[in-house]
């Protein structure tokens, strides 16, 4: 795992609301993206990741709160410059081909073509890169999709649920493949609900429940947090997350 003492802190989400009519979906959300970690948004179905995602990657607006670099509020177009935010379960140009919308992409983004070659090895999507995108399966386009949002130039890559559709294998090339991505620099933000897969790649976790932040950072800390308020000490990250939450 990186060493976050090294780390500044590249993007602040400071007490972000929004609302869906009378349904509040996100309740003062605030905490903290450090540069160059590995960061797990960690809820069950429903508690708001994605709509958090959508706020920060700028395709939702926020109802109140801020989202900052280097102590300044961005912009919704400064965001885009920020941040490359891949939703779940989409399949955008269904009949290009997964070469045509790498490529596609590369030239929209101005991305890193010169770790092309390694990402589609890293991924297994060689065998992929003739096949319209339409008709992959869900966990070859899952992979396909990682590997445009990885070529992306933004400092900060948000993606939903990348490990959905994956088998165990893929699952953990996935996992090597995002970490040597934060070694190289990139800040990658996951949202995640198999807890599980979460322990494996992340750095430190931001903990999301009925909207609300209910604790943020490695999971010695969130362990501590749950023991202060009377939880049993455990090396276990779902146990950790069901105290707090």
């Amino acid at each position: 795992m990186a060493d976050q003492a090294e780390h500044g802190s590249a993007v602040r989400v400071a007490n972000v609301t929004k609302r869906y009519g009378e349904v509040m979906a996100l309740n003062d959300v605030s905490f903290s993206i450090r540069d160059g970690e590995v960061l797990g948004l960690i809820g069950p179905n429903g508690s708001g990741k994605t709509t958090l995602f959508e706020c920060i990657g700028g395709v939702l607006p926020l109802d109140a709160g801020t989202i900052c670099r280097n102590d300044r509020p961005l912009a919704r177009r400064e965001r885009a410059a920020t941040v490359f935010y891949l939703p779940d379960a989409i399949a955008p140009w269904p009949a290009q081909t997964v070469r045509w919308a790498l490529d596609f992409t590369l030239g929209l983004f101005g991305g890193r073509s010169d770790r092309r070659d390694e990402v589609i090895q890293r991924l297994d999507v060689g065998p992929l890169l003739e096949s319209p995108i339409g008709a992959l399966s869900k966990g070859q386009r899952k992979r396909a999709l990682l590997t445009i949002g990885l070529l992306t130039a933004q400092p900060i890559f948000l993606a939903d649920e990348p490990f959905d559709g994956l088998d165990l294998r893929q699952t953990r090339e996935v996992a090597q493949t995002l970490r040597w991505y934060a070694s190289l620099g990139r800040t990658i933000f996951l949202s995640i609900h198999q807890i599980a897969d979460a322990a494996r790649v992340c750095d430190r976790f931001v903990l999301l429940s009925g909207g609300q932040t209910r604790g943020e950072g490695t999971f010695d800390e969130l362990s501590t947090l749950a023991a202060s308020r009377g939880a049993p000490r455990t090396t276990d990250l779902e146990q950790v997350f069901l105290a707090l939450t």
